[in-house]
């Protein structure tokens, strides 16, 4: 019996340290912004709409390159089907990178063909801008990528680690319009309250 509790003692140290072994190490992150906090404006159509600085660290040692896909998976449908935007998709970086600015050499394109980044513009409110970094096992090249299901689809067995960094971004003009709309209801709520009382004042009084 106490050689069963060792052997199932020593089987969970070996289960916890495959997990621990398993973990990814790959990292990003960015001095402009919090993960899940506002993109700095100069990553917006409010400001010159460059990428913000990339830090990348943890990268294993087996890659032989990275991969850096920027989405936005909140696009109303109504305006694009799958409701969603590729800003950037940069591929074939050199695993030494450790960061990755607006004017990275690399294969690239985005939304709107071959290109760098493009500004976070949100249509409709706040929207997520989700900052994908693969390290892969391979050079994926040029042949047949021109898409991101094309990017995704040669990365698929290559990715040893990937990480993710996450920002939001409401339009300042939006920003503008919601507060003028609750400004608006305010001041229709105060008028027909302040009428409503007015009204009860001038009721006559009824005596017995």
């Amino acid at each position: 019996m106490t050689r069963n509790v060792f052997t199932a003692a020593g089987l969970l140290v070996a289960m916890g340290s495959s997990g621990l072994m398993a973990a990814g190490s790959l990292r990003i992150s960015s001095p402009a912004f919090q993960p899940n906090e506002a993109l700095p404006p100069s990553a917006t159509c409010d400001g010159v709409g460059q990428s913000p600085e990339l830090h990348v660290g943890g990268v294993p040692a087996a890659a032989k390159s990275l991969v850096l896909i920027v989405v936005d998976p909140d696009v109303p449908k109504s305006i694009k089907a799958d409701g969603r935007y590729l800003h950037w998709a940069i591929w074939d970086l050199p695993p030494e990178t450790s960061t990755v600015v607006a004017a990275q050499r690399g294969r690239s394109f985005n939304e709107s063909g071959s290109g760098g980044f493009l500004a976070a513009c949100p249509p409709n409110g706040e929207h997520r801008y989700v900052f994908q970094l693969f390290a892969l096992d391979t050079l994926l090249g040029n042949t047949g990528i021109g898409r991101e299901a094309d990017l995704r689809r040669a990365m698929e067995g290559h990715v040893l680690d990937q990480a993710e960094l996450v920002g939001r971004y409401t339009t300042r003009m939006f920003r503008i319009v919601r507060v003028v709309f609750a400004a608006v209801v305010l001041l229709v709520v105060f008028f027909v309250v302040r009428r409503v009382v007015s009204r009860r004042r001038g009721l006559p009084r009824v005596t017995a």
